[in-house]
């Protein structure tokens, strides 16, 4: 197995699109080996080379258990959207958030071996579909929010364990008032 460190929210190559695949060749196939195991081992429903430090437009799938991956993708979506549906993220540990997504997602690009693909998607599928390409163009799953939700996830994250986000740092007066005015 080649399971690779998951980079987390904060890293950069998480924000920086992702330069398309050229060569079809030896170490494509070792990435996509890398991205379904470590996907597989996290566990995840997917995962994007980004999210492994490698800056390539390359993601994996497991979503009920179809196994995948796709290669370039390039997207075509419904107009219909799922405002409410709950949404995680290997590079946010245990945290997920309301995410609006469309309800059907077609998924075009190649194989690890350059043949053309086409797969289609509802609900769970779409929704990885969409947030794996996200990932590919330097878009978090949580720009994707509105305002108010966005602003109770980063709450959330800043106060996430594995966070790299720092604190407020709290100071206090050295005066007998406390700082308070009397």
């Amino acid at each position: 197995m080649a399971i690779q460190s998951i980079r987390l929210f904060g890293d950069p190559v998480l924000t920086t699109p992702a330069a398309p695949v050229v060569d079809f060749d030896k170490e494509l196939r070792k990435l996509v080996k890398d991205l379904t195991d470590t996907m597989m081992d996290a566990p995840g429903a997917g995962l994007a080379a980004p999210q492994i430090g490698v800056g390539l437009r390359v993601f994996t799938y497991y979503v009920d258990d179809q196994l995948g991956h796709v290669i370039n993708p390039d997207l075509d979506l419904s107009a219909e959207m799922d405002e409410e549906g709950e949404e995680g993220c290997l590079s946010f540990p245990g945290l997920s958030f309301p995410t609006p997504r469309a309800v059907r997602a077609v998924a075009k690009g190649f194989t690890m071996h350059g043949e053309p693909v086409v797969l289609e998607g509802t609900d769970l599928m779409a929704r990885c579909f969409q947030h794996e390409t996200d990932h590919l163009d330097g878009i978090l799953f949580i720009d994707r929010m509105d305002p108010k939700q966005r602003k109770l996830a980063m709450k959330a994250i800043r106060e996430a364990e594995w966070s790299g986000l720092s604190a407020p740092t709290i100071r206090f007066s050295p005066h007998a008032t406390g700082g308070k005015a009397l």
